[in-house]
């Protein structure tokens, strides 16, 4: 998907309606639509975190998180035009929070794929989000659902090991510990990126806090790449990925949670690993073998009970 050049973002215009603010009790059809944003998401991050590679090289880690960030936020807000008045305090201090989130987020986990592969990483990353469903839900279906997502995901990061596969022997410490760190920041994301989306209309708020997240994170970045973010084809690949990784799947995401509970969407995120393993096979011709297969359906498994108990509970 590409994003148009209209003075809002448009990828799920009916998300962004105020009759779809508020989902209507009963109807199942509508939790599909921030099923598929949030699934589509998962998607455009796996290919940015493929770009990302490029330019890793290049710019180094903190340099690709600000060029990035950056980049994304430049786009946000030049698209978005989001008005800086007439907001209370608290919901600036919310921007600033979600915005620390995703320095914080983008910032520990690109350290982490410096040190270790993209899907161990990904999978250890995906336990912050599993932890906040478990955390903050109500229901004892949730917490079987999540304990079901979990499993799948120990399942999926305990198969493999050498051959580009997800097992996870002989890992760099710091990078697990950088990407258990970036699932807490994912996990803090979440929560403020809810609170965002209820607090500023369309996708303001995503753009005030990406502006947040870009000044957080230049610093480091000149620091350790300094002129190489200035090369033209790192500018390029950098809006690509911003595009891809940040633009994109933040926009789908905030859209999904107004429509979406914390700890569905929580859960639904443990896809994110089982996306990284289905690109992996179909484009870098990566084996996935009946174990994995069967990890992944597990995931999967999880998130659609996660929708259907959540619609449920909607439709009592």
């Amino acid at each position: 998907m590409t994003r148009s050049a209209a003075p809002v973002p448009t990828p799920a215009p009916t998300a962004t309606t105020p009759t779809a603010t508020t989902p209507t009790p009963g109807r199942t059809p509508s939790q599909l639509g921030p099923v598929g944003l949030v699934f589509t998401a998962g998607v455009s991050v796996q290919f940015g975190a493929a770009l990302a590679v490029m330019i890793m090289p290049r710019a180094g880690a903190a340099g690709v998180v600000a060029l990035r960030l950056a980049a994304a936020a430049v786009v946000l807000l030049l698209i978005c035009r989001p008005k800086i008045r007439g907001y209370a305090r608290s919901d600036w201090g919310t921007i600033l929070a979600f915005g620390a989130a995703m320095a914080g987020m983008n910032g520990l986990f690109y350290q982490a794929i410096d040190r270790i592969p993209l899907g161990p990483a990904v999978t250890l990353e995906v336990l912050g989000p599993l932890a906040l469903s478990v955390i903050v839900s109500r229901r004892l279906v949730n917490l079987l659902w999540a304990a079901l997502a979990l499993g799948g995901v120990v399942l999926l990061s305990g198969h493999g090991g050498d051959g580009g596969g997800f097992g996870f022997g002989g890992l760099d410490p710091a990078g697990a510990a950088f990407a258990l760190g970036a699932g807490a920041m994912w996990a803090a994301y979440i929560v403020f990126s809810a609170r965002t989306g209820r607090r500023f209309p369309q996708a303001d708020g995503l753009a005030l806090a990406m502006a947040v997240a870009a000044v957080l994170s230049l610093p480091l970045g000149i620091a350790e790449a300094g002129s190489a973010l200035l090369v033209p084809g790192t500018l390029a690949l950098g809006v690509g990925v911003a595009v891809l990784s940040s633009v994109l799947p933040y926009t789908l995401e905030l859209l999904a949670l107004r429509r979406m509970a914390a700890p569905t969407f929580a859960i639904l995120m443990s896809l994110e690993p089982a996306i990284a393993a289905t690109a992996g096979f179909l484009v870098l011709n990566q084996a996935m073998g009946v174990t994995d297969a069967f990890a992944i359906a597990l995931v999967i498994a999880a998130s659609m009970g996660a929708v259907r108990s959540q619609t449920r509970k909607r439709a009592g």
